[in-house]
């Protein structure tokens, strides 16, 4: 076994140079050689990582480096106000020769700092790195830390941050509904800034479509009433756009169009003059049902009921790829996206999503991805597709070898890339031999639905990506964050994008210890040491295949049968909520500070809500009464009451704010109901009648009180009720009367409050005084 270098060139440039084991003697690799062309080529589509896919060439940022510069500089200046000016910024592209940003910073005589960067991102990120690293600050969803050493800390000599990712992606296709529906332009404008910081460069760009769809289909001869009868309500539309689901939560006011349009020419413009590169969207082959007045004579599928809809919402129209419609329609609809939009020729779309294709020959497999692509080649030669790999593993029963090469084959190697969505769970990438040659960008998915709870699998993503790195023959171009819902766990985010610029895995307990230091300005041992606890329990999750759904009886319909199982050692929970107790009185100064204090509140009540639940269970099937009024009791009137004056303390977990947002999009009170009913929807009956029921949980104020306490309240109203008349419990009966509370909270009308009320601090800690004992005795 021998161990040699080949260069692999295409077009006559050096592509790559892989050091690689060879089985069989040295070759002669000349282009002239015989056998050399041959080998050049299955080296290039199947060389490690460093192999630079020819066909990703023309993917670069579209501003120059003075724009780019300029959009880093006006970062500084939101970020940092006037000692922005402190920071020396360019953008110089050719410091980096194979598309691999790079960032270098050094000092000047007079304490400013000198960054210089290969974009826009590399230079934002690594001006981060430094604030985080040298400055002790911190940036994240829930507050900054930003007490900036003065002067800047100097440095010696030339500090060099680079990557060995071509690309950092993020966003997943249902954040757009579980986060962002109702975001403004300042909201997007802060999360741009730091996805900059974070060195997202291959951002996913997805507002705004619905308005061309509108006209396209508008084109095609349906009337309004069919384009209406189609698309979903704003939260729901990520689920019309992948056909899974239709007209609920409808019709979308014009109004939305317009708003969401706007912000679509902002997000993008910003986005690009950053150097990033936003995915936009194409053609699925979804349609609207009107589509079959028009051409009846198409090659249209039925798709059976998704997710316990009806076909009232459900059973989506698919277009055969293959009908000669398909290619019209999908080069129309990219026609506009490309007028309106501008390109930077990289698409996604998502055929088959949570749905079994027709048919599982492969053939017809191979010609479906065959049309999408052309589809998109038709508009823009230079089109790359950019594919979620979660079918390959929601429906694992159907996408056998031979069915996921032939779908990923359909396309030329390297003018696909497939996320591997839930790679820190469920790499797709380790049994497809690197999706068998396709690039691939290997990602944390993290959370379901938005949810709140702690959760984290740090050993799986700080040993992950260096895994799939080193794999035999990767084909991996870069890492992402595929998170359903954000503004939640923002410690996992930090980790994860810092990954990207990493040439091996952190020192966790170390880094969790530098993440406590900066995230509150503070060298408190108290934090130190806590944060160590939850990485190495609530936040390391080392169940096989565990998905983080908010299992949490607190949050879940009640019932007897309920998951109450958790993942870690609570004490350790316990352990950590004592120690940021005790550090809190000289720190709720800092918002970043309170949020935690909160949230590792919040925590602790979510797992003693279970230790009373599993009370109130034996209570009622020992029959005994007096226990039950006990538990029942402090948990409906005391526990969950103090959560909720908890989480109305502080501005990040208000139902109010998500509310108000909504509203705030209308024209008039009607679009304003309208909108209204689609947010309180989503975060709990998600349907009609309860079809995802609390999927997308929430632990805010006031969501607390008038839904999950009134659910909790008739539970244990009808047990005792049960006990009282002898009668058993049936689940059926309670389901059809809690379903009018849950209804009745989406209907009730009431406004709840945009600000935070009461003091953090007190009410925490006469929680702690209250619970802290209770928590120890359920060890």
């Amino acid at each position: 076994m021998q161990r040699f270098l080949v260069t692999c060139k295409w077009k006559n440039k050096v592509v790559f140079k892989p050091a690689l084991r060879w089985e069989t003697p040295r070759f002669n690799m000349s282009p002239g050689s015989s056998r050399g062309p041959l080998l050049v080529v299955v080296l290039c589509l199947f060389a490690t990582a460093s192999c630079k896919f020819p066909s990703l060439d023309h993917i670069k940022p579209r501003a120059s480096d003075k724009a780019q510069g300029r959009a880093v500089v006006e970062l500084l200046k939101r970020l940092l106000g006037t000692r922005s000016t402190e920071f020396i910024v360019s953008v110089n592209r050719s410091l980096s020769n194979d598309s691999l940003d790079v960032c270098e910073l050094r000092s000047t005589r007079n304490y400013e700092v000198i960054a210089t960067g290969s974009t826009g991102v590399a230079v934002a990120s690594g001006i981060y790195n430094y604030l985080k690293y040298f400055c002790n600050c911190h940036v994240s969803w829930s507050g900054d830390q930003l007490d900036v050493p003065r002067p800047l800390p100097k440095l010696t000599g030339v500090l060099r941050i680079n990557t060995q990712h071509r690309f950092r992606y993020y966003q997943n296709v249902c954040t757009f509904s579980y986060s962002s529906v109702w975001w403004d332009w300042p909201r997007w404008e802060r999360e741009i800034d730091w996805m900059a910081l974070n060195g997202i460069n291959l951002p996913l760009a997805f507002t705004g479509q619905e308005a061309l769809w509108q006209e396209v289909y508008r084109a095609l001869g349906l009337n309004q009433s069919e384009i209406e009868e189609f698309f979903s309500g704003a939260a729901f539309l990520a689920w019309n756009r992948m056909g899974n689901l239709v007209k609920f939560g409808g019709p979308l006011p014009q109004s939305w169009h317009v708003n969401q349009l706007s912000l679509q020419f902002k997000i993008l413009e910003r986005m690009r003059s950053f150097g990033m590169i936003p995915v936009l969207p194409a053609f699925s082959g979804n349609i609207p049902k009107g589509i079959l007045r028009l051409y009846p004579e198409a090659t249209v599928t039925r798709l059976g009921p998704w997710a316990h809809f009806n076909c009232s919402y459900s059973c989506s129209y698919v277009l055969d790829p293959r009908d000669p419609l398909f290619l019209r329609i999908g080069s129309l609809y990219l026609s506009q996206v490309v007028k309106q939009f501008g390109t930077d020729h990289i698409y996604n779309t998502d055929t088959f999503n949570e749905m079994s294709p027709p048919s599982s020959d492969p053939t017809y497999l191979a010609a479906v991805s065959r049309s999408v692509f052309a589809s998109m080649t038709a508009v823009d030669p230079q089109a790359i597709w950019l594919m979620q790999g979660w079918l390959f593993f929601s429906d694992a029963a159907f996408w056998k070898p031979a069915q996921m090469q032939a779908l990923l084959h359909g396309v030329p190697l390297g003018r696909m890339i497939v996320l591997d969505l839930f790679a820190e769970t469920e790499p797709i990438f380790s049994y497809t031999k690197s999706f068998y040659g396709q690039p691939f960008i290997w990602c944390m998915l993290q959370n379901f639905g938005g949810n709140s709870g702690f959760f984290g699998t740090v050993e799986s993503i700080n040993s992950g990506p260096f895994k799939a790195l080193h794999f035999p023959n990767s084909t991996l171009v870069g890492l992402g964050m595929t998170p359903e819902g954000i503004e939640q766990n923002p410690v996992m985010f930090e980790l994860m994008s810092e990954l990207a610029w990493r040439k091996e895995p952190v020192n966790l307990s170390k880094w969790a210890s530098l993440y406590a230091m900066r995230r509150y300005g503070s060298t408190q041992e108290n934090l130190t040491t806590a944060w160590r606890l939850l990485f190495a329990s609530v936040y390391n999750c080392t169940v096989p295949h565990y998905r983080n759904h908010n299992h949490s009886p607190l949050v879940r319909r009640p019932s007897f049968h309920m998951n109450s199982d958790v993942w870690y050692d609570p004490s350790d929970l316990y352990k950590a909520w004592k120690l940021i107790i005790e550090a809190a009185p000289s720190l709720m100064s800092k918002e970043t500070f309170r949020y935690d204090l909160v949230d590792v509140t919040r925590q602790v009540l979510q797992v003693l809500t279970t230790s009373f639940y599993q009370e109130i269970t034996a209570a009622f099937q020992n029959q005994k009464l007096p226990e039950l009024l006990i538990a029942g009791g402090v948990l409906v009137h005391d526990l969950l009451p103090e959560l909720n004056r908890l989480l109305s303390s502080d501005r990040n977990f208000l139902l109010g704010t998500w509310l108000e947002r909504a509203r705030s999009l209308a024209l008039d009170e009607k679009e304003a109901q309208l909108y209204d009913m689609n947010a309180r929807n989503q975060l709990t009956l998600w349907g009609p009648s309860s079809e995802i029921l609390d999927y997308a949980s929430k632990e805010w104020g006031g969501l607390m009180e008038d839904y999950y306490t009134q659910r909790w309240a008739l539970f244990i109203h009808t047990l005792v009720e049960c006990l009282e008349s002898g009668q058993p419990f049936k689940q059926d009966t309670f389901n059809q009367a809690v379903f009018q509370v849950e209804k009745g909270f989406i209907y009730n009308g009431q406004q709840y409050p945009t600000k935070p009320q009461g003091d953090t601090y007190e009410i925490a800690r006469r929680i702690f005084l209250k619970y802290y004992p209770q928590a120890l005795k359920t060890l």
